[in-house]
């Protein structure tokens, strides 16, 4: 039977473990963040349902690759979080995105190519791209609905 241990002692930085030992390795690694949000579009020249004012849940799928800095860490999930909130989420979140985003039929596959570029944009920024050492956007995916989604991806993105 499994019980739970109250740590017998706190392991303290320079004194069970030296700092030369944070940094376990020097792999690319990812980090993934998932936001959601909630919005009203519609489609032109799309014969169904969607053509119609209507409303989704959506989910923003993030993955960031770089290396550990001498901490181990590659890059603080509140740091995505901070970008996400300032320079994506308030031109989607609760509103007719017909309206806010730039002129587009404002369908997953059009949507999830904006947020990559965004995103990718702010990573490029002079302070995150010191911050992050070799950060990249990786991929993006977008639900639409829980099954259904777009996805960017880097070698898409940089290559076609």
């Amino acid at each position: 039977m499994y019980g739970f241990k109250i740590v017998d002692k706190l392991e303290k930085i320079d004194e069970d473990i030296r700092r030369d030992q944070l940094k376990y390795h020097s792999k690319r690694v990812l980090v993934s963040k998932e936001f959601t949000f909630d919005a009203a579009h519609h489609l032109h020249c799309y014969e169904g349902k969607c053509k119609n004012l209507h409303g989704h849940t959506y989910t923003a799928i993030f993955g960031i690759s770089g290396f550990v800095d001498e901490t181990g860490l590659m890059m603080d999930f509140g740091d995505i979080k901070d970008i996400w909130k300032k320079e994506i989420e308030i031109h989607l979140d609760h509103r007719y995105l017909n309206e806010t985003l730039p002129a587009m039929n404002t369908t997953a596959e059009n949507m999830v190519v904006w947020i990559y570029e965004k995103m990718a944009e702010s990573l490029l920024k002079p302070e995150n791209k010191k911050k992050y050492e070799g950060g990249r956007l990786e991929f993006v995916r977008l639900f639409e609905t829980p099954t259904s989604y777009a996805e960017a991806r880097r070698e898409w993105m940089e290559n076609e």
